[in-house]
């Protein structure tokens, strides 16, 4: 008997292909729920128009009927003296996310976890880290974690440390330490962290994001890029999906980026078709009207971020008068 041979033609080999990535896609898709509503609100960051202004970070989310804090920028008032200015209520608030260790990120923790415990025992009780938060420092940034661990575990509350990207509710992800596949040494010098065996320079390990998994693709929550926008953009799409950025919001420490690193960082931006960005706190404004250029993006859709200004899913970035 002769053997039977079925010759595709090539258009049908084509037609099997574009289906399994498809059906890939959606497998992805479906096995990472997605966000459905997001409104990010810059709480601390340097420029304002209305509210304080402080070199700090601190943003609240509020996605598919959750909120979360992000950062509790540098001065013990900062953030809750804001919060009543904008007329907005953190009292339901339970998880904290801290980006990393430096002081202009954390100092707000205690004093909201007081205020807010008033009415609500549960408000500000959980704090998420990234391991290495707690590590000695010495130099030019010693670590102010260490006494506020001390000063929040005695009011009740409690740290969760990650080592690892976390989901931590439906499309949220948290990513834990971020590998340095690119050289981005977007971190301060003078500043060196004990090992537990030896003194080495502080690249601040403990560095963290949020990313939800949006319809529109990813949204980057980001309190300094200390591992490089570039680096925690390539970790989320590898752990997430390879999905197109919609947003990259919050600071990326580019104040004191090269022309040629800016350059470098937004031809990765366009690679990754990032479509908006709100560049708050240590990202630098001219360095955000240089991305603007450089990614041929507009004024409505990459904006320095204020006191107040808010990233939408649906409807796009809201900034302050002095940053339009």
């Amino acid at each position: 008997m002769k053997k039977l041979r079925f010759a595709f033609p090539l258009f049908a080999l084509s037609l099997i292909a574009a289906s399994d990535r498809v059906a890939a896609r959606s497998a992805s898709t479906a096995s990472h729920p997605e966000v459905h509503t997001l409104k990010i609100t810059i709480l601390s960051t340097m420029l304002a128009d209305e509210g304080i202004g402080e070199w700090g970070f601190a943003a609240l989310v509020e996605a598919d009927g959750r909120k979360i804090l992000f950062d509790t920028g540098a001065r013990p008032n900062t953030v809750l003296e804001n919060v009543r200015e904008l007329k907005l209520d953190l009292s339901d608030v339970q998880d904290v996310i801290l980006s990393h260790f430096h002081d202009d990120h954390t100092t707000g923790l205690i004093t909201l976890r007081r205020e807010f415990r008033k009415s609500n025992p549960n408000a500000f009780s959980r704090v998420h880290v990234a391991q290495g938060i707690f590590l000695e420092r010495r130099g030019h940034n010693p670590n102010p974690m260490l006494q506020i661990k001390k000063d929040y575990e005695a009011t009740g509350g409690a740290f969760v440390i990650h080592e690892k990207p976390e989901e931590l509710f439906p499309g949220i992800w948290l990513t834990g330490p971020v590998p340095r596949a690119y050289p981005e040494k977007n971190y301060p010098a003078g500043t060196e962290v004990n090992t537990g065996t030896d003194w080495v320079e502080d690249t601040v390990p403990d560095d963290q994001s949020l990313v939800f998994n949006t319809s529109h693709g990813l949204v980057l929550l980001s309190g300094c890029g200390h591992s490089g926008i570039i680096n925690t953009l390539q970790y989320a799409r590898g752990f997430l999906r390879p999905a197109p950025i919609d947003a990259a919001i919050g600071g990326f420490h580019l104040f004191a980026a090269t022309d040629q690193q800016l350059a470098w960082t937004a031809s990765k931006l366009k690679e990754y078709q990032t479509a908006r960005i709100l560049g708050a706190h240590c990202t630098g404004i001219e360095s955000v009207y240089r991305l603007r250029e450089l990614l041929g993006l507009t004024r409505q859709t990459c904006l320095v971020g204020t006191i107040g200004a808010v990233y939408d899913l649906n409807s796009g970035i809201k900034t302050g008068p002095i940053a339009r």
